[in-house]
């Protein structure tokens, strides 16, 4: 018996049962979770305040954490290992507010519209435009799950468990959690598997000496260990790919509609996702100052890939804190697999006008699920090619990411201003202030990097103007 049926009459019950059954099963337990949330909207107590309060949390957690992915904790731990903590604390401390600022808008956007992120593109910029957002987000979204199966099997590695039984494993867990649950269990599942995210700040404690003078001396300096060159940027922006990505946008706001989230409620999702944005940041740092302090200075050109990161872990803080490491990293790889899979499903449903909900069974959405799976199993594919330069992937991955962010963030925006569809909750003037401000700042790094590749001896000189 679902909790909405143990507060109505059993007349209604009856009613609302016979009502609910006619509805498809999309609708219908989408329709059952609102009448639950809308029976404890009612009520003034604190308990049932606090009850509507996880019962909406859930999108921007997921998306935040599952941001913080395999792919991102390779980068923040070979971020800390070339650069140490000198320069990149900070900078992440202010992708805090970066953060929070890009998925908020898809929270509105979502609740407003009751569309998806490639619904609307489509709809409302034509076939060209619609398949030139897809396109990228497909193409995106294959080239990070390369990147948490390669997170993924090293990890287990670290356990003796062969890359290729690691990778079929993790491939069959991911099918099985999205066809076989709805989408309230998906979701109380996968936040579930998010909450591991958090070992690397225990983590700290490992450490043999006290940190908090250098990370607090980070601030005081903000220096960039080696001055500014091709390398840094490279790594800025792979950083910048892994805190603000094109699937994010597409996740969180086909997630919103999913669960069913309306008007009254962006408060809530502005509050989830806000609550998303310090925990994905407390991570990146926590990973960061444990590489800076460890193998910082013995990878100045950034060719140690992450397995012999965590081999020089070990022999600096012990084996078991290497092992809590390579869980973290199997975690961070598993949850983020599951919200780009739903991400990839979800866009493509979208364009293409196909059932689009977690809420589907396995028969009714095959066209939903079939493209994800299909992703999932080429990518893990790729990781187990022998002598694959895995950790160089992973950070163009990131770098990727960021070269394909502007534009993405340009349709969002196009979206808020639109009061057709977006009526008096369009963006405020200072909203596309700092939206755009992001924008350029991506653009000016894309530009930088491009010219640090294309034209080395122009991009020196003019650092040396700088």
């Amino acid at each position: 018996m679902s909790s909405w049926e143990k507060h109505v009459t059993e007349q209604s019950k009856a009613d609302i049962k016979k009502q609910l059954n006619s509805l498809p099963v999309d609708l219908k337990y989408r329709t059952e979770d609102r009448l639950h949330i809308e029976l404890h909207r009612q009520k003034q107590t604190h308990l049932s305040k606090l009850e509507l309060f996880f019962m909406l949390l859930g999108p921007g957690i997921l998306v935040m954490i599952a941001d913080n992915d395999a792919g991102g904790v390779i980068t923040y731990a070979q971020t800390g290992a070339i650069f140490g903590i000198g320069f990149f604390i900070p900078f992440m401390i202010l992708m805090l507010p970066v953060a929070y600022f890009v998925q908020e808008m898809t929270v509105r956007l979502g609740a407003v519209t009751h569309r998806g992120h490639a619904e609307l593109i489509w709809k409302r910029y034509g076939k060209f435009w619609g398949s030139f957002s897809l396109g990228d987000l497909v193409i995106a979204n294959f080239l990070t799950f390369i990147t948490e199966f390669i997170g993924i099997t090293v990890g287990m590695a670290i356990f003796g468990v062969p890359r290729i039984i690691s990778a079929i494993a993790f491939v069959l867990m991911v099918v099985a959690i999205q066809i076989f649950l709805r989408y309230y269990t998906w979701e109380r599942v996968s936040l579930f598997i998010a909450v591991f995210n958090l070992v690397f700040v225990p983590l700290l404690f490992f450490l043999p000496h006290p940190s908090l003078g250098l990370v607090l001396d980070s601030f005081a300096t903000w220096r960039i260990s080696g001055g500014v060159s091709s390398l840094f940027i490279y790594v800025l922006l792979a950083n910048l790919g892994t805190t603000i990505a094109p699937w994010m946008l597409f996740f969180q706001q086909s997630s919103v509609v999913d669960k069913g989230l309306t008007k009254d409620d962006i408060k809530f999702g502005q509050r989830d996702t806000l609550i998303g944005s310090t925990v994905m940041v407390i991570v990146a740092i926590a990973i960061i100052i444990l590489t800076g302090t460890t193998v910082y200075g013995l990878d100045p050109r950034g060719t140690l890939g992450v397995s012999s990161i965590l081999r020089i872990f070990a022999a600096r803080v012990g084996t078991f804190p290497m092992e809590l490491f390579a869980l973290g990293l199997i975690e961070a790889g598993f949850i983020a697999a599951i919200a780009i899979s739903a991400s990839t499903s979800w866009a493509i449903s979208e364009a293409f006008g196909w059932k689009k909900s977690i809420n589907l069974r396995a028969r009714e959405g095959i066209m939903f699920y079939l493209p994800s799976f299909v992703a999932l199993a080429g990518a893990a594919s790729i990781t187990l090619i022998p002598n694959a330069p895995l950790g160089y992937l992973n950070l163009t991955v990131q770098v990727i990411a960021t070269i394909f962010m502007p534009a993405a963030m340009l349709f969002l925006l196009l979206l808020l201003n639109d009061k057709g569809i977006m009526g008096n909750m369009v963006n405020k003037k200072w909203q596309n202030v700092i939206g755009f401000s992001i924008i350029g700042f991506l653009i000016v790094m894309n530009s930088l990097y491009g010219l640090s590749v294309a034209l080395p001896s122009v991009f020196d000189h003019l650092v040396g103007l700088l």
